[in-house]
């Protein structure tokens, strides 16, 4: 992982998947601080995955042409229980490393128990106890949808150098 500076800049967070897909935009101020941007899910229509795929790509590539991030962090990927849905979920990465890192976009990745801990304090966090933790931090009015609180605990992870919110 490369150093980081203290100067602000602006994070995409990206909690991965070929259904549904959680971003979240951040700029990171340093020192752990932070001014929350954007989240919000991308739901492709398509029923192909090669169409999902592509849909992801054109939507999550008009997300940093109209943000600007420097850095992407994402969600690194676990071996689930379902061997074809880790394969598609790893098409879905490879497709979005691809679409960042070809505007220029540095990519991080995160485990997602060290995402819980960083948001949570605790590796286990539930997906509840994610959205709340994130509306607090960000000082939202109610709850995101799953996967862009999701995609916010990402970033955050990201803007705390992967260590505990406090």
């Amino acid at each position: 992982m490369a150093a980081r500076s203290d100067r602000s800049r602006v994070v995409l967070g990206i909690d991965p998947g070929t259904r549904v897909l959680g971003y979240a935009v951040v700029e990171a101020r340093g020192g752990g601080s932070f001014r929350y941007v954007e989240c919000g899910v991308v739901r492709p229509a398509r029923t192909e995955l090669a169409d999902r795929l592509l849909e992801i790509v054109r939507d999550v590539g008009e997300i940093i042409e109209t943000f600007g991030p420097t850095e992407m962090a994402i969600e690194r990927a676990y071996a689930g229980k379902n061997a074809q849905s880790a394969l598609k979920l790893g098409e879905a990465r490879g497709a979005l490393v691809v679409a960042a890192r070809s505007r220029g976009v540095e990519i991080f990745e995160y485990a997602p128990a060290a995402i819980k801990r960083a948001v949570a304090g605790n590796g286990r966090a539930t997906k509840a106890e994610i959205q709340e933790r994130v509306s607090w931090l960000c000082g939202l009015a109610s709850w995101p949808r799953a996967d862009a609180a999701d995609a916010v605990a990402v970033a955050l992870c990201h803007v705390f150098g992967g260590r505990a919110a406090s």
